[in-house]
């Protein structure tokens, strides 16, 4: 039988853990009007995240049932000693009882222990129990770093199944103790419905845990908020979650699939309106993440992230600002061939000129060179940069110009880091083989589905002289694996303190090294 879960059922993981953490930080003796009303304490209701994390600051993030006061107590230790108690903040319905707080003045390169609960603003007196996270500040040395990147969960109609361990490569990234997951969007599938059953090929049955607001497709902020909140419901997500800190982007399916200005919608959705959706999707996504928010431009999703001397990471965001999804064919840049923008172009330029790290991670929610059509079925229309083979046109007109200033500032060390196709591979970009070549060989790493059905592989568009030194994909006839199958994606990149080095692993939820390759810093 298919598991339901409604809104009012879910309970944090842990509790007993949480609980003798709280007594020992001396707080276990509370008074007894406070434990005689403990069925209306308020509850945590989908864990802790931490988020977009620096050498002396990061995000936290945590959701409660009830219009609440987040209180948050931060320390070096897991015990709590000498915790620091940081002023409360309103979690209230105009947010989905969600909040997030700026921990700010940490000490660099330290493990950070923080603990939240949230007090009843009709009763002021009951405050939930507490929930524990953690998380490492960048570090102010050359100390080691290792992060793991990937996107695409809960996609394809392939949710929480507990009789195959429910999601399981967040499991598998954990163990690797990694000090942030790059999160390249397709965080949700807010189009895609989760039934309680899918047939599989075998005759077996895939049995999801359901909730009522995936049985359609997101229209209403309610549904957007609803199919982030139904990831934070599997034991992996949110252990996962409470130790490793996200920097996360969004795609196209936090919205609907391949959405731009010109997208029809089909049938099921009975808001036709595609700006509206997308204002209603993005409240969701920022509500549902620990993301620094822009005070330039509410909304923004674009962002460096300092992470100490050997690393930058750029985040970028290739939804906002692209032009429709038509042909792409022009010749000159203008509005049809936005695709990250000239505001953004301009931002990541600077921000790259100005950065001081040996190694600059740029993320692209989706990848340079392989073609993705916006109507897959005909093969017609534009969805990704990748114009088809020949000299740049269009979209690729925006990477053309960004490869030519990394090469004549120049910068070097930059690496981009992609998902978006559900399948793993390394492509290295070669000037000698491209049809533009006024830029220095690159690296582009692509992984992923985290948790959704494996498709590939991709065309490969000749204009930037994409090499394939890996590729794992399910192949022709054997699309939409489930992730029973395995085929389930991470990437491990881990950049050496003493050297400089650069070591990116492509790796499958079992944790099977795929491939690997270690990149030696230019320096000067």
């Amino acid at each position: 039988m298919a598991i339901k879960i409604t809104r009012n059922e879910f309970r944090p993981i842990s509790r007993r853990r949480f609980l003798s953490t709280a007594a020992g930080a001396g707080i276990g003796a509370i008074a007894m009007p406070y434990l005689s009303r403990a069925a209306d304490r308020p509850l945590v209701t989908h864990g802790v995240q931490s988020g977009d994390v620096s050498s002396d600051s990061g995000v936290v993030w945590a959701r409660a049932d009830r219009a609440s006061q987040m209180l948050v107590e931060v320390s070096t230790s897991e015990s709590f000693a000498n915790a620091r108690a940081l002023p409360p903040i309103a979690a209230l319905p105009e947010s989905d009882f969600t909040a997030k707080m700026l921990l700010e003045n940490l000490p660099g390169g330290q493990g950070i222990f923080y603990r939240v609960k949230f007090r009843d603003l009709a009763h002021t007196s009951i405050e939930s129990e507490p929930v524990v996270g953690r998380f490492r500040t960048a570090p102010s040395d050359r100390r080691d770093v290792s992060f793991v990147w990937g996107g695409d969960v809960a996609g394809q109609g392939w949710g929480i199944n507990p009789d195959d361990g429910g999601m399981l490569t967040f499991s598998t990234m954990r163990k690797h103790r990694p000090d942030f997951l790059l999160h390249s969007g397709d965080t949700i599938y807010a189009d895609g419905i989760i039934s309680s059953e899918v047939k599989l090929a075998d005759g077996k049955i895939w049995k999801n845990v359901t909730i009522p607001e995936k049985a359609k497709v997101a229209e209403t902020l309610e549904e957007y908020r609803a199919a982030h909140k139904y990831n934070f419901l599997d034991d992996n997500v949110r252990a996962f979650n409470a130790e490793v800190p996200i920097f996360v982007q969004w795609d196209d399916h936090e919205v609907t699939n391949n959405w731009s200005a010109s997208k029809e919608l089909p049938a099921a959705y009975k808001e036709r309106n595609i700006a509206l959706l997308a204002a209603r999707a993005a409240r969701a996504f920022h509500e549902m993440y620990p993301m620094r928010e822009s005070i330039v431009e509410p909304g923004r999703v674009y962002r460096s992230i300092s992470y100490g001397p050997l690393l930058d990471v750029f985040v970028l965001d290739e939804r906002s600002y692209r032009g429709p999804n038509g042909p792409n064919l022009q010749e000159t840049y203008g509005p049809d061939a936005y695709f990250i923008g000239p505001d953004q172009m301009a931002w990541l330029k600077r921000s790259l000129l100005d950065s001081r790290a040996m190694w600059k991670v740029i993320a692209s929610d989706m990848p340079l060179s392989l073609i993705v059509y916006d109507d897959a079925a005909n093969r017609r229309g534009s969805e990704a940069f990748a114009q088809g083979d020949g000299p740049p046109r269009g979209r690729e007109l925006e990477i053309a110009d960004i490869l030519r200033f990394i090469k004549t500032a120049p910068i070097h060390n930059t690496v981009w880091l992609t998902a978006d196709v559900h399948y793993a591979a390394a492509h290295y970009y070669n000037p000698n083989k491209a049809q533009f070549q006024e830029f220095e060989p690159f690296w582009e790493f692509v992984s992923g589905p985290l948790h959704a059905g494996t498709f590939g592989p991709n065309e490969l568009d000749n204009t930037f002289g994409p090499e394939v030194r890996f590729i794992k994909a399910p192949g022709e006839g054997k699309q939409n694996l489930p992730p029973s199958e395995g085929m389930q994606f991470f990437g491990h990149v881990k950049i050496d303190g003493a050297s400089g080095q650069m070591t990116v692993t492509l790796r499958d939820r079992a944790d099977v090294a795929l491939w690997s390759t270690t990149l030696d810093p230019k320096l000067g």
